[in-house]
């Protein structure tokens, strides 16, 4: 019996996305190539694979143990990867990277333009994800790398996760920011007590940080507004309509109309991680350059890194 090792892999991806239409888009391919991929490995062991009796596609007995046999294929390759890379000193190959908005813009554009230079056969592909989906995406295989933020008096949002692993980037201070053409001009937390805020939705980093301030500060916080992107949050600031608790990495493109009040100490800190599946021999060689570069890059912006 002649097993096509291209073919386990469109097995172990229909395992892994439960579907054929999902496996498609990982391994870019068509949904028929797919169906016809598993059709010949059907005739090669000369046994169904997959259960088609149930409308989501699962795996028959025989399906599972090669599927099973088809994650250890891979994990052989990824630590032949891992050698050649340390043998060459360079890692190619296309690597699929998920993040929120202000971290692509300011964390992994420049991350993966000084890996370009390093490693000239990379070839990623960056997709704006975030929240428990995009880690569904990267534990499935449509993400290779997945970078998170989380407030850091809160769990990570993958700290029970044994089949995953992760690494700091850094530490993003919260800033309070107010609209420049208020008066009077609020010097301090306490002279917002009767303003109006822009407030993150329940359970967000930011409207953490703003209960925060308000228990330690007493404020009644008047939440007139309720936005999640901070390009919205900061819209709404510059028009007058309220203060905000941002990030440090938000206000990299803030208009000279927002002012940043001084550090407000109990505002406390976003957590910027960066989590991949966490195969037997390590992480694969572009995911421990790439997280190399995040951090450099986190460095180079001046937040506080994470030892």
């Amino acid at each position: 019996m002649e097993l096509d090792p291209r073919r386990l892999r469109v097995l172990r991806a229909v395992a892994l996305r439960g579907g054929v239409m999902d496996a498609a888009k990982v391994l870019h391919l068509t949904p028929s190539a797919v169906s016809q991929h598993l059709a010949q490995l059907e005739r090669e062991v000369g046994q169904p694979l997959i259960d088609r009796s149930r409308r989501r596609v699962g795996l028959t007995p025989a399906g599972k143990l090669l599927a099973a046999r088809a994650e250890r294929i891979e994990q052989e390759l990824s630590e032949a990867r891992r050698e050649l890379a340390l043998l060459t000193g360079r890692a190619t190959g296309p690597v699929a990277v998920g993040a929120f908005s202000t971290a692509v813009s300011h964390l992994l554009v420049p991350a993966l333009g000084a890996l370009a230079r390093s490693h000239p056969g990379l070839r990623p592909e960056v997709v704006e994800s975030e929240g428990p989906e995009a880690l569904r995406e990267l534990r499935t295989g449509g993400l290779d790398l997945l970078v998170v933020e989380y407030d850091a008096d809160d769990p990570a949002p993958y700290h029970r996760a044994k089949d995953l692993a992760s690494a700091p980037v850094a530490d993003d201070e919260y800033r309070v920011v107010t609209p420049a053409d208020w008066t009077p001009a609020p010097r301090t937390v306490r002279d917002l007590t009767d303003r109006p805020w822009v407030a993150g939705p329940p359970g967000t980093a930011c409207r953490r940080a703003l209960e925060r301030i308000s228990d330690q500060y007493g404020l009644a916080a008047r939440r007139a507004h309720t936005c999640r992107e901070f390009p919205t949050v900061l819209a709404l600031v510059r028009a007058g309509l309220g203060a905000a608790v941002l990030p440090t990495l938000a206000l990299a493109d803030a208009p000279p109309e927002t002012v940043a009040l001084p550090a407000v100490p109990v505002a406390g800190h976003r957590r910027i991680a960066a989590v991949w599946r966490a195969p037997r021999s390590g992480p694969e060689p572009l995911t421990s350059a790439l997280v190399t570069a995040l951090q450099e890059a986190a460095v180079d912006l001046g937040l506080t890194p994470i030892t």
